[in-house]
């Protein structure tokens, strides 16, 4: 995935953390495709993006616009549910914003299934672990980050769905909460390699719900 979305604290989380709806959508940039020779696959056929949207091309480009989306890479995951909430106000979810109070506490409710069928190179794939992301805005510009890695002893699975909740606390100042997730142990998301197998490297990302504070 694009090393910006991928490097916690990095240029997305920025952008996010200053309040910027900057959503991100995973891209099939196809031009000779493997199957002719080529490094480059068939749109959708490695890298997807998850729209939710009623099955009309303006409400498709509502939900893009607004950010109600998430993107993923081998299809290890075909749903994906984030949402945000606290006491006393509705939940908010990707592409929403949660109004809190100071001090209070959140509740991240995630929910997503693997895909029952095997993906385009053959392959069933199972999750190794699920990060929640959560960033603040500090006065030096630079988002404050912390990470919560949930893994299979913490979440509860249900034929191929999974899902858990987690408490955090609710920043000091405006903030957002995104998760991410993958196939493999790597606690952070590493740079290609030349000749390293796309499909032994797959994640998803969720676009952010956003955190503002009332007083």
């Amino acid at each position: 995935f694009d090393q910006m979305t991928a490097q916690l604290g990095g240029v997305w989380d920025t952008l996010l953390a200053e309040g910027r709806r900057f959503w991100i959508t995973s891209t099939s940039d196809s031009h000779r495709n493997i199957d002719m020779g080529g490094a480059d696959f068939w749109p959708g056929q490695y890298s997807k993006t998850y729209v939710l949207a009623r099955h009309d091309s303006a409400d498709i480009f509502d939900g893009l616009r607004q950010g109600r989306m998430f993107a993923v890479t081998g299809d290890l995951i075909d749903t994906l549910d984030l949402q945000v909430e606290t006491d006393g106000a509705a939940p908010a979810t990707m592409g929403g914003t949660l109004q809190a109070t100071a001090g209070a506490q959140l509740t991240v409710r995630v929910s997503l299934t693997v895909p029952e069928r095997a993906n385009f190179n053959g392959d069933r794939n199972a999750i190794d672990h699920v990060d929640v992301i959560a960033g603040q805005a500090t006065a030096d510009g630079a988002p404050e980050m912390t990470v919560h890695t949930v893994r299979a002893a913490q979440w509860r699975q249900t034929g191929n769905r999974i899902a858990f909740d987690l408490t955090l606390p609710a920043p000091e100042t405006r903030g957002f909460v995104r998760v991410r997730g993958t196939s493999n142990a790597q606690i952070e998301p590493t740079p290609d390699v030349a000749g390293e197998d796309p499909w032994q490297d797959l994640w998803f990302y969720s676009n952010p719900v956003f955190l503002e504070l009332v007083r």
